[in-house]
């Protein structure tokens, strides 16, 4: 039978671990950039690109500091943060993620697995990477959430109640992802409900359970990650979304993930469907936030099962793409968008 056990505290972990200045400046400026790019007033694409679920540390700082190199040169057009993903929904049963079972033995060390969450967080916050992530189970946030640029509710849990309260008490933007059916109107409901205030029962830095208020959060916005019986990157679709938006007074532009049933979880067409959607952004001038990407270091995804041995450069959940393959479409976009910055530029002379 299993014994419940008291967890650290949020702010006994945060002080085990805590940020330097120079990591919690950075954290700062990359906040400030993500508020400016869903506000509007940043012109630069977002990209958030990484591993469906990390799975081994090592090549988590791997994959990293490659994409904090192409961060360094794309830096003029394109913003990019780590998809950094520790917990994982289920939709039935499975592994939860690396911070639930970090030793992927069926453990269970949840004790262990946040500590090694706030040192990978902490490991790439320092490197100068920003990092998105998703939120799971509303009470793991205060344990990092000072570590996070970018933050993400999942298709199944877009319409929650305490999901929209969590995500209105954050200080970074949040994704709300359409549901697995392809609705939209639960994630706009969602974004309205979270730009609002809320009290509602949370855990506090001290892990006790507290009356939180909080005073909303303007820069929540729509995802389109496709459903299970049809896709929604076109420019059709997204110019659709941007009209629900609309009628129900949100004006933010729309991330579209190329992944899940955007792609059918197939790294090939996830591919297919980048190039398009950068596409649709310089010829039709589409309302287009960002891209969201599930790439590792090698491609596909490989099966797991307790104790079996497994490749560390590999998902474990859904199929990747892979590095090589993610810098060619990031580097492509890069200077699409270069070329177009140029000639506006040049427009603007001649006039």
């Amino acid at each position: 039978m299993f014994t419940p056990f008291e967890l650290i505290s949020p702010l006994s972990l945060q002080t085990k671990i805590p940020l330097e200045e120079t990591e919690k400046q950075f954290l700062k400026s990359s906040i400030r950039t993500a508020k400016q790019i869903v506000s509007g007033s940043c012109k630069k694409l977002v990209f958030i690109v990484g591993p469906c679920s990390i799975h081994n540390m090592e090549s988590a700082l791997i994959y990293a500091n490659r994409l904090k190199k192409l961060s360094d040169y794309v830096k003029e057009t394109i913003f990019l943060v780590m998809r950094v993903y520790v917990e994982k929904p289920r939709t039935t049963i499975g592994w939860k993620g690396f911070l639930y079972d970090p030793y992927l033995n069926g453990t269970n060390d949840l004790r262990k697995g946040l500590i090694l969450v706030r040192t990978l967080f902490k490991e790439i916050a320092s490197i100068g990477l920003p990092i998105a992530t998703e939120f799971v189970n509303p009470l793991c946030a205060s344990y990092y959430q000072d570590l996070v640029t970018w933050g993400f509710i999942g298709a199944r849990t877009t319409s929650s109640q305490v999901h929209r309260e969590l995500a209105s008490q954050l200080s970074f933007p949040v994704g709300f992802k359409n549901t697995i059916e392809g609705n939209l109107s639960l994630p706009i409901n969602s974004i309205i409900s979270a730009k609002t205030s809320h009290t509602f029962l949370g855990c506090n830095e001290n892990g006790s359970l507290s009356a939180i208020s909080t005073q909303g959060n303007p820069f929540c916005h729509l995802v389109l990650r496709g459903a299970e019986i049809e896709t929604n990157y076109d420019k059709e679709s997204i110019f659709y979304a941007k009209s629900l938006q609309n009628a129900s007074g949100i004006y933010h532009p729309i991330m579209v993930d190329c992944s899940h049933g955007n792609s059918s979880k197939n790294p090939k067409k996830q591919k297919d469907t980048c190039k398009k959607v950068v596409e649709d952004l310089l010829e039709a001038s589409t309302p287009l936030l960002g891209i969201m990407l599930e790439s590792f270091i090698d491609e596909g995804s490989q099966p797991f099962e307790m104790g079996s041995e497994l490749s560390p450069t590999i998902s474990i959940t859904d199929p990747c793409i892979n590095w090589s393959d993610t810098e060619e479409l990031i580097l492509s976009c890069h200077e699409k968008l270069l070329e177009k910055n140029l000639c506006i530029h040049m427009k603007a002379q001649s006039t």
